[in-house]
């Protein structure tokens, strides 16, 4: 029986979700419908658990927070490969089937995007087996889901007329008009592309190596010069900045002979702007989608998002109110879809809300910038039970580091020492320092620096245990 491996494409940005989602914190890692997990734990959570290890594709800028929401819900994958720029679908599924067929040549592709929300997980494993089947059979399948409205956010796939298990593709649909997207569910037989695929990783290969032959070689260079490091696989970068960029559908299957649509009917939504948000999830009596500190007076049919402080609103109808520590976005529901027009605007003022996250992550814990000025900055740093910073120095601030919880080991010169809750310690510029978290619970400091430049270039590193320059 061919083995069924999960591929998950983590690299998008997510830039329509903005503020919320960012280049340096996109979507996939956020806890936008669930309390616990980030619609990235949730895609594995969800799999079947007789399936091998998955594969993670993401940005080679993300590989420490993936790797730690992975750890955080017990999942190994077998391994996460590392992209420098993206170069679309076509040529990261690729990687994935080069490095699935160095050991399974067999093996049955599951490509999952890794920002998507299916409520009906009971639903989706049978559909995975219908697509099993049919992968078996040489299909390249993709998932399509039926139209609930006419969304002019996804494409359309046009299916044969018939209840086969498997439906014949006639052709793709771009994203239409709203009048066309009414046409084609009026008809019937259009559904809307779900961006989940499967087949088997050779059976890709050909029908790449036939249609974008260039793709196909680019990857198979690149990735035959790979660095394993730990967790992460990386290929050569040099190789694959020449490679095409290109979508699956455009590359693959919108050419294939043998590609089929299988109907997945499990509540999904890819949770890709904010009005598929207030559609996927559930309203409450005003018809409101509320998360976080929000109290509201006679408003209806509307998003808020406020969960770090208070929103209130009274007599708000139709609206998408996003209320982040350092962004707050208002616009009429129906008119966030321009919210390009507003990013491309942000860009041009080189606002830095645009890209940057308060929260950053590092693969030793992660840092919260709370606020910053010209002369300091405060941070609150999290570490992992046994994680160590850099043995570092900084030649233009200066640092008060204040234990809030756990123990903090410190080596400040020739010194190592402890600090419990409520001690602290002063490095002045130009001293050589660590933070380490010996213990097996988490590790929260208060860090205040003084100083005239607050860079994280300013970082000069004398010896790290993650291999960062």
């Amino acid at each position: 029986m061919a083995k069924i491996i999960p591929v998950v494409l983590a690299g998008g940005s997510g830039t329509r979700l903005w503020p919320l989602s960012r280049k340096s914190h996109p979507k996939q890692f956020i806890k936008i419908t669930n309390e616990s997990n980030s619609l990235f734990q949730n895609t594995f959570k969800r799999l079947p658990k007789n399936f091998s290890k998955p594969i993670v594709i993401c940005n080679e800028a993300h590989r420490f927070i993936a790797a730690e929401q992975l750890r955080a819900i017990d999942i190994e994958p077998e391994t996460i490969i590392l992209e420098f720029n993206g170069k679309n679908t076509a040529p990261a599924i690729a990687l994935a089937a080069f490095e699935i067929l160095t050991n399974n040549p067999d093996a049955i592709m599951l490509v999952l995007a890794s920002d998507h929300d299916i409520k009906n997980t009971k639903a989706f494993h049978k559909c995975l087996l219908r697509a099993k089947k049919g992968a078996a059979e040489n299909y390249l399948l993709t998932f399509g889901i039926k139209p609930s409205r006419p969304d002019t956010n996804y494409g359309y796939i046009e299916t044969e007329k018939n209840d086969n298990e498997i439906l014949h593709i006639k052709s793709f649909k771009e994203k239409p008009s709203v009048e066309l997207a009414e046409k084609y569910i009026s008809e019937g037989h259009y559904f809307w592309n779900s961006g989940m695929f499967a087949f088997k990783a050779k059976i890709y290969l050909e029908e790449l190596r036939k249609f974008e032959p260039e793709i196909y070689e680019c990857c198979k260079k690149a990735f035959a010069k790979t660095i394993k490091d730990i967790d992460f696989t990386r290929f050569n970068y040099s190789i694959f900045e020449k490679c095409p960029e290109k979508s699956i559908d455009i590359g693959v299957m919108e050419k294939t002979k043998n590609g089929g649509m299988v109907f997945l009917d499990a509540e999904w939504s890819d949770l890709g702007t904010w009005e598929s948000i207030w559609h996927a999830t559930s309203k409450n009596k005003s018809s409101n989608v509320e998360f976080g500190d929000v109290v509201s007076i006679n408003s209806h049919h509307s998003l808020i998002y406020s969960p770090h402080q208070l929103t209130s609103v009274i007599g708000v109808e139709n609206m998408t109110i996003i209320n982040t520590p350092d962004a707050l976005l208002i616009s009429k529901m129906d008119e966030i879809k321009d919210i390009s027009q507003l990013l491309a605007q942000l860009k041009s003022l080189s606002k830095k809300e645009l890209t940057d996250n308060n929260l950053v992550y590092r693969p030793w814990g992660y840092f919260n910038s709370i606020c910053c000025h010209d002369n300091y900055q405060i941070k609150i740093i999290s570490l992992n039970p046994g994680a160590k910073i850099s043995l570092q120095k900084h030649e233009h601030r200066s640092e008060h580091w204040v234990v809030i919880s756990g123990v903090a080991t410190i080596t400040l010169g020739e010194k190592i020492f402890d600090l419990q809750i409520n001690q602290s310690t002063f490095i002045p510029p130009g001293e050589i320092h660590r933070l380490s978290n010996n213990q097996n619970s988490e590790l929260k400091i208060i860090e205040i620096q003084t100083g005239d430049y607050f860079g994280e270039d300013d970082i000069i590193r004398l010896d790290d245990i993650y291999n960062r320059a």
